[in-house]
């Protein structure tokens, strides 16, 4: 199974509901049925192979399951999540020479989930930026790498 959705952030349908509505088209996720592991190595792979240094390699599953019960949590979300940081010297000098406040989009993150809810249903996607500006190459960028994890 494999489509594409448009989703808001977790947080901030927790936390801010009034601003689902505004939020929904920042996120842009592809589903695959392809198992976990494989998706979170080949999302590392994909970024890699084109040239790109993972800046950080953060366990969001993990750290939510560790501190649920510090937090008083009752509700299990994640079977796995992870996100993957990086950069592009060429890419991200084009978007701050067009605008440099562009600074702010920069590092990049592409993510993968599998939801406790929809368990062998593996979601991969990333935040996208506002469109113009010099951010259409990074949203291009991204999207590209989200497809080929997701086998789009």
């Amino acid at each position: 199974m494999k489509r594409v959705l448009r989703i808001a952030a977790f947080v901030l349908a927790t936390f801010a509901p009034a601003a689902l509505a505004e939020a929904a088209d920042d996120i842009t996720v592809y589903e695959t049925d392809t198992p976990f592991a494989d998706v979170a190595f080949d999302l590392g792979g994909a970024i890699v192979n084109r040239g790109f240094v993972v800046d950080y390699h953060g366990f969001i599953g993990e750290m939510l399951q560790r501190t649920a019960e510090d937090v008083g949590a009752q509700k299990a979300l994640y079977k796995n999540a992870e996100f993957f940081q990086f950069c592009s010297a060429v890419i991200s000098r084009r978007a701050m020479e067009e605008d440099v406040a562009n600074i702010a989009y920069c590092p990049y993150v592409v993510f993968a989930y599998e939801t406790e809810a929809a368990p062998g249903t593996v979601r991969v996607g990333f935040r996208r930026l506002p469109e113009g500006g010099g951010r259409d190459q990074v949203n291009a960028l991204l999207d590209e790498i989200a497809r080929e994890v997701a086998g789009e």
